[in-house]
């Protein structure tokens, strides 16, 4: 009796933990929770590694990953801001390996973080999940400081989607009509390529955010 039972034990384990264990195997982690390798910064400022997390410093910068082009994947991002105020973004889609920091701004897409988008005013167009220059916001999800964000970008074709704590803040695809104004100096250079590298900014001396997590998962 006590043989079986633990043999059932055993199994009910296995049952539990297989799906799980699948999905981790999904993800391919981008970030060892030690150091920088992989990554290189385009910029002043930077990232050190804290407790386990990446921490920027100074800017305004980026930090990329050096492993080449992202498409038809998924790049999960798990982060929290040190204040009410802090402002960063994450960079999707740069055609070429960025050179300088403002290089993503206008030839690929930054995908809004920002504690307190109010402090710009009424309008909401700088809250996190959009797409900075592009996006209005469909829903208002992120967690103020000091609790952590989960924020996965999906890159689709031409489409770009972005869930913030499981909710959908962006849905757009290259050649949609945007939602600001034209004047924007970010929407000069198009179209924005399916693929490009990705990087993580420092937006300057008094925005501080962490990263703990930061890995990318293929398209089926």
């Amino acid at each position: 009796m006590f043989l079986r039972s633990r043999w059932q034990l055993l199994l009910f384990a296995l049952i539990v933990q297989t799906p799980s264990a699948l999905a981790n195997k999904e993800w391919k982690p981008l970030f060892n929770g030690k150091d920088l390798s992989g990554w290189e910064q385009v910029g002043p400022g930077g990232f050190t590694v804290e407790n386990g997390a990446m921490k920027s410093y100074g800017g305004m910068g980026l930090l990329y990953w050096k492993g080449g082009k992202i498409g038809n994947a998924v790049i999960r991002v798990v982060f929290k801001t040190g204040g009410p105020n802090d402002n960063s973004g994450v960079y999707v889609r740069i055609p070429l390996e960025p050179v300088e920091p403002m290089m993503p701004c206008f030839y690929g897409y930054e995908v809004q973080i920002d504690a307190e988008p109010e402090r710009w005013g009424a309008d909401d167009k700088y809250y996190t999940g959009s797409i900075y220059s592009i996006s209005y916001p469909l829903a208002k999800p992120a967690k103020p400081p000091p609790e952590w964000n989960t924020m996965d970008i999906t890159l689709d074709g031409p489409r770009t989607i972005v869930h913030v704590n499981g909710v959908k803040v962006t849905d757009y695809k290259e050649g949609d009509p945007r939602k600001r104004l034209d004047q924007d100096k970010n929407l000069r250079h198009d179209p924005r390529p399916n693929e490009g590298y990705f990087g993580l900014q420092n937006h300057g001396e008094k925005d501080i955010l962490y990263f703990r997590e930061v890995a990318v998962k293929k398209l089926k």
